[in-house]
């Protein structure tokens, strides 16, 4: 059983991507309450993005757990390049009208990825996951944007950035049997 669990709050004024912000003083008391659910789970590893966000909250799952976390760059959120971690507002003015879902599938945020080059990302790392977990019943702690992708690829559903398939809270935990 894989357990796929998005971060908690982050600083919602910026955009995330891979910012280098963490998270907010509500986003850890989301991870602090989320982190019962996975009590009793059998979780063997957890597994993370490197983001700070993604890190903090798999530190506080970790903790009340104790266990291991290894770090997954493949499992970032988007890149956005320049917009990282930008206040929305400068980011309205300095880029008017780009939005994920305003972007065409081979179009790249500024210095960033395009929808196309985050989904091969994030479906190659994915099903090379998939295999080197096998059986386990494990953690992966990721971002709003990677699980949409896993689900879509789970559910046999095709991904574009132009609709959100899978509305994920912030803390949510989604079981995904393989």
């Amino acid at each position: 059983m894989i357990y796929l669990m998005r971060h908690g709050a982050d600083p919602s004024e910026r955009y995330g991507g891979w910012s280098a912000y963490g998270l907010t003083e509500k986003g850890r008391e989301q991870v602090h309450s989320a982190k019962g659910n996975l009590y009793n789970k059998g979780i063997t590893q957890i597994y993370s993005s490197d983001l700070v966000r993604a890190k903090e909250t798999a530190e506080i799952v970790a903790n009340s757990l104790s266990l291991e976390i290894t770090y997954l760059p493949q499992f970032r959120e988007s890149n956005n390049g320049l917009l990282a971690g930008m206040l929305k507002t400068e980011a309205a003015e300095k880029y008017p009208g780009m939005y994920w879902n305003a972007l065409g599938w081979t179009e790249t945020w500024p210095k960033g990825e395009s929808p196309e080059q985050f989904f091969h990302r994030i479906q190659s790392a994915w099903y090379e996951f998939k295999k080197q977990v096998g059986k386990s019943n494990v953690l992966l702690v990721s971002h709003g944007g990677v699980m949409n992708i896993i689900l879509c690829l789970e559910n046999g559903i095709p991904y574009t950035n132009k609709e959100t398939r899978f509305q994920i809270k912030e803390a949510e935990i989604v079981q995904v049997d393989i």
